[in-house]
């Protein structure tokens, strides 16, 4: 993921420290399901260590990984557009420390402050902007007659 996506560089230091003050530490073992797909997206994390899949369902076969995520970037996005609800699944493919953040009280925060609320607004927007061109140029790669090319 790019630099411009990642927490340190797409949030101010103000926005940063206040989002960090409801930050709480977990760690999961390799394996574990953060997240499911169709559930209740309640909360998102910001990984320290390690690398988490997202992955789509797939009736009668394995989830099909989507994206593999790594240090500084962000877990989840569903919680913060209604209906919160995971589109996707997420895994655990290695020990993962991380920064998990409540959903509720992250969206209570922005209710209280435009400012803040429009900064991590413009961070998903960034993030979910970055991961559909990503998944385009896979897909391309995959499927075009020509792959992606240099075109894009």
């Amino acid at each position: 993921m790019t630099s411009t996506t990642t927490v340190t560089a797409a949030l101010p230091a103000g926005h940063r420290e206040r989002l960090m003050h409801v930050a709480r530490e977990v760690s999961f073992p390799v394996g574990t399901r953060l997240f499911e797909e169709g559930r209740r997206a309640d909360r998102f994390w910001i990984i320290r260590t390690g690398s988490v899949a997202l992955d789509l369902h797939v009736p009668g076969r394995r989830p099909a990984v989507i994206e593999t995520l790594g240090h500084g970037e962000l877990v989840g996005w569903s919680w913060h557009f209604p209906p919160h609800v995971w589109q996707l699944g997420a895994e655990a493919t290695s020990p993962v420390r991380a920064w998990e953040f409540d959903a509720e009280a992250v969206r209570a925060m922005c209710a209280d402050d435009p400012e803040f609320g429009r900064a991590i607004a413009v961070w998903i927007g960034q993030v979910t902007a970055h991961r559909l061109h990503s998944t385009r140029m896979r897909l391309l790669d995959l499927y075009a007659p020509y792959g992606s090319g240099s075109r894009f």
